[in-house]
């Protein structure tokens, strides 16, 4: 009779417990929380002294393993978490739960690193989330007992069927929040571009955004070069970011090149060891998984957007690619609106110069033709000397004025056809000037000679916005210059940029990246390229090409 009283009494606690572990895991939303309560509330359920949770990842090893009774101390003695093979493994292999009196003499058992402490019963059930296994409880060493009994079994089923709802609603609070944080990701990328924000001021935000929604331990933007068959590294932020930030990349070969020309996400667990990164595995170095997905959709892609972690990281998962993909093609579209945006407002105004050239025209130079005639009529009635002479300095202003006006319609008209293609180099080095003011502090100066337009080739002139792009992006990041000077010049068939600042100099141990860009795009258009510089007395950039490439015989 005491045997069934006390029998009943342990049914009855652990019934309680049962109970008490149900609302535990049921409490909070962080799933990081709610995994570690899980195994807290299984080990105090069944009186183990140990307890662990493994997270199935998508390979079918354990992604994600949460130890529980065991110092820290032992645990960095110990070394890496286990991964999913073993007895561990069994489980994954085979989900159904598993009680052993010996856990070693199981055939799947492996033994234990070294500094590991001694474990002998073992109980193990898998949790299941929408019918499918999301990880599985792992419990050792029973205090009171040598071995877990089949009541233990039982309660640890119930408390895996609960944990199971726990952490789908997790899962799903997890889900809302990263996709709120991509939406408002998504809507300041749009609002910047509609606001007429510099398109390199967005993709620094686009990087921000997909760093800040993603971990990751490097992140880069790549463009790009129009006309070429090369990426240019426009951005780069994180570990040894400067290392490839302005880095040129060919399409056709590397980790790069192949995420520019894939239709989606581009992942690998290590992008060193990669195949598709092939020659350019050095510049991968000391990186692991990463994933790489172009900003665009079909045949129009702006560039690659790609995020790395250090060797030995998690690799990223589904969910963080699809995401990432979205928030990609979307702020593609975003850019395709604004570009639309724009092309019809500058059409607008073509028209309206088109308009106001064919009011001068028609309207104004027709009468002043004929005050002029009026005037000149009017001479032969003049008799006093003098009012000849004004007559006569009338008509002369009168033919000066219609050629200004002609000058004009000219210059309007020039503009509509686009002779020198959709953007002048002249509005572009202006552009880039005008866009330098804000990293700066300060407008630089501009002086354009020379006839820019219409002796530039479109290629040329692709090159000489790159490298101004190039110099000033150094100038405001090293030369903590006050004062800044651009000059182009066009004459006798040369083409010749200069770039001063009054900054503090290039020392001799500076990282010269930029500037090895700025001198292969000199010998790949047959110019030079040379800067001079004192320690706290500026930098003089000088950039040097043909208008003519010299023909090789």
């Amino acid at each position: 009779m005491i045997d069934a009283v006390d029998a009943a009494r342990s049914s009855r606690n652990q019934l309680h417990g049962l109970l008490e572990a149900v609302l535990s895991v049921g409490r909070g939303l962080e799933l990081s929380q709610v995994l570690r309560r899980v195994v807290e509330a299984a080990m105090k359920l069944v009186d183990a002294e140990y307890g662990a949770l493994g997270v199935i990842g998508e390979d079918q090893m354990l992604s994600e393993f949460i130890p529980v009774g065991v110092e820290a101390e032992r645990r960095t003695a110990i070394g890496a978490l286990p991964s999913g093979h073993g007895l561990l493994g069994e489980l994954i292999r085979h989900p159904e739960p598993l009680r052993l009196g010996e856990l070693c003499e199981h055939p799947a058992a492996r033994g234990f690193p070294p500094h590991h402490p001694p474990m002998r019963s073992f109980l193990g059930a898998p949790i299941r989330v929408r019918g499918e296994v999301f990880g599985n409880l792992y419990l050792t060493q029973k205090r009171d007992a040598s071995e877990f009994t089949a009541e233990d079994e039982s309660v640890l089923l119930t408390l895996a069927v609960a944990a199971g709802i726990a952490i789908e609603n997790s899962r799903l609070y997890e889900e809302s929040r990263n996709r709120a944080r991509w939406l408002a990701a998504s809507s300041e990328v749009t609002n910047s571009l509609l606001s007429g924000r510099p398109r390199p001021a967005v993709l620094a935000l686009i990087l921000e955004h997909a760093c800040g929604n993603v971990p990751t331990g490097l992140g880069m933007i790549a463009v790009p070069i129009e006309g070429t068959d090369t990426l240019r590294i426009a951005l780069a932020a994180g570990d040894d970011a400067e290392r490839h930030h302005g880095a040129l990349v060919s399409v056709r070969d590397g980790y790069l090149g192949a995420a520019y020309a894939h239709a989606g996400a581009s992942g690998t667990r290590d992008i060193e060891g990669d195949a598709r990164s092939g020659a350019d595995s050095s510049r991968w170095a000391g990186l692991g998984p990463a994933v790489a997905v172009p900003i665009g959709s079909g045949r129009v892609v702006r560039g690659v957007l790609l995020l790395a972690r250090a060797k030995g990281e998690p690799p990223y998962s589904a969910v963080e690619s699809e995401s990432l993909t979205m928030f990609a093609r979307q702020a593609s579209l975003a850019m395709e609106l604004a570009e639309r945006r724009k092309e019809a407002e500058q059409i607008a105004l073509l028209e309206d110069r088109d308009r106001i050239a064919r009011d001068l025209h028609d309207l104004a130079i027709q009468r002043l033709f004929a005050i002029g005639m009026t005037l000149q009529g009017a001479q032969r009635f003049a008799t006093h000397p003098q009012a000849e002479t004004r007559l006569r300095r009338a008509v002369d202003d009168l033919d000066t004025t219609i050629k200004i006006i002609r000058s004009t319609i000219f210059g309007l008209r020039a503009q509509d056809t686009g002779r020198s293609g959709p953007q002048g180099l002249r509005s572009r080095i202006a552009q880039t000037v005008e866009a330098a003011a804000t990293p700066l502090g300060f407008p630089p100066a501009l002086r354009v000679e020379g006839l820019v337009e219409t002796r530039v080739p479109v290629p040329l002139a692709d090159q000489v916005v790159a490298v101004l792009v190039e110099a000033l992006s150094n100038t405001a990041r090293y030369a903590k210059a006050s004062s800044v000077d651009v000059r182009l010049r066009v004459a006798a068939g040369t083409l010749n940029l200069t770039v001063t600042d009054d900054g503090v100099g290039i020392s001799g141990d500076v990282k010269r990246s930029g500037l090895a860009n700025i001198d292969e795009r000199a010998r790949a258009a047959g110019g030079r390229f040379e800067i001079s510089s004192e320690h706290g007395a500026g930098v003089r950039l000088i950039w040097t090409a043909p208008l003519l490439r010299p023909r090789s015989d």
